[in-house]
């Protein structure tokens, strides 16, 4: 590939692949289409801008927005391109944490998509020493727009300054801080440069069916995150166009406006449309429902390659005509591959959808690793059902003796910024990336995680959560003595509470709530009101994806000698999940 840093891929489909249709929002019920032309000039116009508002190399910018938007991407390549780096935050993190992330970067420009995130940035801009304005991509009373920038830069007379900075960027350089979540509850800012991202964007594209300059993608995941930022820019390189959801609640309506080939999907967004289905096969009656239920049935059983034979195909034949076709209209009726990152995929999910002619392509990844390390491809035998793929080419996987996923490439990140000791603990002298996952490698070089060395989990959502923080946080609750909280791979987090039963039943006793053991508080529909209480003023403090949705309370205490903790207090989590197990499904509905 001739261009790799990643401000020359618009410029790339501008000589390859020219599209009318490069970035698509739909503004108020209409799509309004950017041209790769425009995409480009645009950008110029956004760097000269900065430029003139003193923008030197190596500053920080940050952009916030609510939903995924051609402003964007213009602002993402337009900062890139003056050396300076974006740094994308996720919208709904706490006041808090956008102090301290904008702080450690020591951003000097914010750039954000309404009123509501641009009143929670001046909440806390006083406590940003480094912040000397904020731009809007939307009109907002009081705040400068985006525009203005543009309008600076509408002059090309230090057009030859810029692109003599562009020429002075090496791939090597530093592109973008992106922050994720760390155990020690203070987010750590990963360090990507352009060769770590454009590589990723150029390998993933082998992996999936996509017709360069012909296809179109639809957008939804939040672009603050490397997945679909990295995905982003594999669509430009392609030539494909990138038409940007509305919201979530719209995807459905989207699809079927768009048509797209692509797009991309958390496990959670796919239980979501699964359940749906079949909440609506549960209506139907007769020979309908029988059917519907007969090809579900199918689906669950579905196996690649037509390795269950030829009677089997036939009748899966029959049943994608009858009944899965609907769900291929309802999801555009084009969609030739569904990328699943961020979270591990139910392989009931990867069965029914691919069964329905949908294609699901699990992959596998971290923000340190730009994000891909391996991913599924249909093609060439490159499928297995209940792993994440074959790794990129480039990708080094060895596993540690523990099992440790370990990881080296073009995409592993530079480190954290400002935080040699925590990158001397994630790269070892070899280069090797440690991620913290457990897994291994078949025989057919297939990467299959089986568990999690480090505490903090996903949800099906792709959201990390790091359940110490947030335990060590609710303990300073008088009503608890321990708490566990889980939701690993589930829609939402939850929690275990083992009350402090001292001091429960004395206010028990004060409220007058008669029990006869603690069997009876745990139950009780006040103590329960009041734990919810507890909570709710807990969670304030963390992210909405963070929070505990809900609860149930053990009625015993968790001992070391009920293996419920360790010698030194910390808690045996496999071992507390199994012995609440009809608490865990009483939540979740499901076995642990």
């Amino acid at each position: 590939m001739q261009y790799k840093r990643l401000f020359d891929f618009p410029q790339y489909q501008l000589e390859t692949f020219p599209r009318e249709d490069a970035l698509v929002s739909k503004v108020n019920g209409v799509w309004i289409k950017t041209s790769t032309q425009s995409f480009v000039e645009q950008a110029n116009a956004v760097s000269r801008g900065l430029l003139r508002l003193g923008v030197q190399k190596n500053d920080k910018i940050a952009i916030i927005s609510t939903t995924n938007r051609t402003e964007w991407n213009i602002m993402d390549i337009g900062i890139m391109q003056t050396g300076a780096q974006d740094v994308p935050i996720y919208p709904t993190i706490s006041e808090e944490d956008y102090a301290y992330v904008l702080n450690h970067s020591e951003s000097k420009y914010v750039f954000v998509s309404d009123r509501e995130v641009y009143e929670k940035v001046m909440n806390i801009k006083d406590q940003v020493a480094s912040l000397l304005e904020v731009y809007s991509f939307e009109d907002v009373t009081g705040c400068k727009t985006w525009k203005d920038v543009k309008q600076l830069g509408e002059d090309d007379s230090n057009q030859a300054v810029l692109e003599s900075i562009m020429a002075s960027i090496d791939v090597e350089d530093l592109a973008t801080l992106i922050y994720t979540s760390g155990t020690t509850g203070r987010p750590k800012g990963v360090m990507l440069s352009h060769k770590n991202i454009s590589s990723n964007a150029v390998t993933s594209a082998g992996r999936l069916p996509l017709e360069l300059g012909q296809s179109k993608a639809l957008s939804f995941l939040p672009v603050c995150h490397i997945y679909e930022r990295m995905l982003q820019y594999m669509y430009t390189y392609t030539g494909t166009g990138i038409y940007f959801a509305e919201s979530l609640e719209t995807i459905s309506d989207n699809l079927k406006e768009i048509s797209p080939e692509v797009m991309s999907a958390v496990p959670r967004l796919l239980e979501k449309v699964y359940d749906k289905i079949i909440a609506k096969g549960s209506d139907l009656s007769g020979i309908k429902k029988k059917l519907f239920f007969w090809a579900v049935e199918l689906g669950l059983e579905w196996e690649p390659y037509g390795a269950n034979g030829w009677w089997y195909e036939k009748k899966l034949g029959l049943a994608k005509k009858i009944i899965f076709s609907k769900w291929q209209e309802a999801l555009g009726g084009n969609l030739k591959a569904i990328a699943s990152g961020s979270a591990a995929l139910q392989p009931r999910l990867a069965r029914v959808f691919n069964a329905a002619g949908v294609p699901v392509m699990e992959g596998y990844g971290l923000t340190e690793t730009s994000p891909v390390i391996s991913v599924n491809d249909m093609r060439g035998g490159g499928f297995k059902i209940g792993t994440v793929g074959k790794m990129l080419p480039d990708t080094d996987v060895i596993i540690a003796e523990d099992g440790e996923i370990m990881i080296n490439g073009p995409q592993r990140m530079m480190g954290y910024y400002k935080d040699e000791e925590k990158t001397k603990e994630a790269i070892d002298e070899n280069g090797y990336f440690h991620t913290g996952d457990i897994g291994e490698v078949d025989s057919e070089g297939f990467l299959k995680i089986t568990d999690r060395k480090k505490e903090m989990f996903k949800t099906s959502g792709g959201k990390y959560v790091a359940p110490q923080l947030i335990e060590n946080t609710m303990k300073q609750s008088r009503f608890i003595e321990q708490v566990m909280v889980i939701g690993e791979g589930e829609k939402m987090p939850a929690a275990l509470i083992q009350p402090n039963f001292l001091f429960l039943t004395d206010w028990a006793k004060r409220k007058g709530i008669a029990f006869e053991n603690w069997n009876d508080l745990c139950n009780n529909e006040r103590v329960i009101a009041r734990y919810q209480k507890e909570v709710e003023e807990h969670n304030q403090k963390f992210g909405k994806w963070e929070r505990v949705k809900t609860f149930e309370l053990t009625p015993e205490e968790w001992t070391i000698e009920a293996e419920h903790l360790t010698p030194t207090l910390k808690l045996k989590r496999r071992n507390i999940k199994a012995r609440y197990q009809d608490l865990y499904i009483k939540i979740y509905g499901s076995k642990i």
